[in-house]
């Protein structure tokens, strides 16, 4: 499916630094605010709606043997149009 990169940002931050911007998108979500980011001159605002799609992923990547990056990824989905977007694979839990 084709994608279209509305913003993306990628620096080197600090456990606490990558807290705190995970907070503030935990804050908006939970009062129902959109989400704005920005960068530079660049920004997007996106209002999520009630119940997206939430995927979490843990990754190991590299080349063959040498897969020595990892990577986790939180990423929430939705159908402007309203669709539902996933069935869900069980219920999530981070400890």
């Amino acid at each position: 499916m084709p994608e279209e990169v509305l913003f993306k940002s990628e620096s080197d931050q600090s456990r606490e630094e990558i807290a705190s911007y995970l907070r503030k998108v935990a804050d908006n979500l939970d009062s129902g605010d959109g989400i704005t980011l920005k960068a530079g001159s660049e920004s997007v605002t996106l209002n999520p709606p009630a119940r997206p799609t939430f995927e979490v992923k843990a990754e190991r990547e590299g080349p063959a043997g040498n897969m020595t990056e990892r990577s986790v990824e939180f990423e929430l989905e939705w159908d402007e149009n309203g669709g539902q977007k996933g069935s869900g694979s069980g219920q999530l839990e981070i400890e």
